[in-house]
């Protein structure tokens, strides 16, 4: 077993094809290690998620809109907050709002004066690495459990995975559109409860976990036997939340760039025809999550669902939760998200599409639903619902 100082965890080197989810970025204030190797030999992590609702597993009613600081706070230590927490709110507001001076060089270059570090600084950093997820431990496989009164829980989700992964394998990672959409299953629970459900690009499996507390059946797809092995690994450690719903979720593969599910027996995760047969008849709802960031990736997504939507017997929903990320190209000579304006005009073909079977209606989902899971909600987060209606 491998172990990673705590020296390199705060200073790593990454080559310029790495990759790194802003969820891993953050973690707290304790020591980082792993459980184990993959197959490739990559670092495998095991991470816990606190699910923000009550003993009972029913989500709370109360959508908060307070700060990110003061729902943690809240969470933390009931519905009030004491004088204590007010106090540290009110000095880190002070802090956000204080000492920094904006001006513009010759140039019309925005130039920052930024304010000496003091002793409240320091205070206020170490306040926000309190409350941040997720927890990073490092323990032998057979010891990755010993807390029990956390792991029983029917609040925690513990998903094994990368981190700093190259691009072909971001999936092994965890990502903010997945707590989006999960966020999103968890406010609108009854909308999911005993439906089938697919999702395409599910990478760890987070989001199908989640959705796997209420739903009937969900199917898990992927492609990459050393994903989609993390992925099942996930789905054995969420056992247990799964069945308080009586769930299922089944880990499958599924490559967009081919037209057929895989039914070699002989392969793993691959598809029987009871199964493929089951989906048809029975799928009301698509999902996928952050997995618009190639051109060729999002068309061959979207064939996917045309192929897929065709040949269900009933109408369903697609749920698409994305984070626009900026950045500067030489062609353009600007900051651009061009992944995200081609995922917009394919979006805009789809709806416009003249089909006789199935009508296309696409709206946005407004962000303002309450919070589940504790991460960063930004602004380029966004979340699409597809109405696929079949016609005849």
């Amino acid at each position: 077993m491998v172990d990673v100082t705590e020296e390199e965890m705060d200073n790593p080197t990454f080559k310029s094809d790495t990759v790194l989810s802003d969820v891993h970025l953050h973690c707290p204030n304790k020591r980082r290690l792993m459980v184990r190797l993959n197959a490739v030999g990559q670092p495998v992590f095991l991470s816990y998620f606190k699910l923000l609702w009550n003993t009972e597993g029913l989500a709370s009613e109360k959508c908060v809109r307070e700060s990110s600081t003061e729902r943690e706070y809240q969470y933390r230590s009931g519905d009030e907050l004491g004088d204590k927490g007010r106090k540290k709110l009110r000095k880190e507001k002070e802090l956000n709002s204080e000492g920094v001076e904006a001006l513009l060089d010759d140039d019309g270059d925005l130039e920052v004066v930024r304010r000496p570090r003091s002793a409240s600084d320091v205070e206020a950093e170490d306040l926000l690495r309190d409350r941040v997820y997720p927890v990073i431990l490092m323990k032998g496989r057979e010891d990755a459990f010993e807390d029990e009164e956390e792991c029983t829980c029917s609040d925690i989700v513990k998903i094994e995975h990368t981190m700093a992964t190259p691009l072909e394998d971001v999936g092994k990672q965890v990502w903010r559109a997945a707590f989006l959409l999960a966020d999103y299953i968890l406010f609108k629970r009854d909308t999911f409860r005993c439906c089938s459900v697919l999702e395409l690009g599910g990478g760890t499996g987070i989001t199908s976990i989640i959705i796997g507390m209420v739903a009937k059946r969900v199917y898990c797809t992927d492609v990459g036997e050393d994903l989609l092995a993390m992925c099942e690994q996930n789905v054995v450690l969420n056992k247990h939340l799964m069945e308080l719903g009586r769930g299922e979720v089944k880990v499958k593969k599924l490559d967009w760039l081919k037209e057929e599910f895989c039914t070699d027996p002989e392969a793993l995760y691959s598809w029987s025809e009871e199964e493929i047969a089951d989906l048809h008849e029975h799928c009301t709802v698509i999902m996928a999550a952050d997995v618009f960031y190639d051109d060729g990736l999002t068309d061959a997504l979207f064939r996917t669902l045309y192929r897929i939507t065709h040949n269900l017997r009933n109408s369903c929903t697609v749920y698409l939760a994305l984070e626009k990320r900026l950045n500067f190209t030489l062609r353009h000579m600007d900051v651009t998200c061009e992944a995200y304006s081609h995922f917009r005009n394919t979006l805009n073909d789809l709806e416009n599409l003249q089909d006789r079977k199935i009508k296309y209606t696409v709206e946005p989902i407004k962000a303002d639903f309450c919070q589940f899971l504790i991460y960063e909600r930004i602004e380029q987060l966004e979340l699409w619902k597809i109405i696929a209606e079949q016609l005849t």
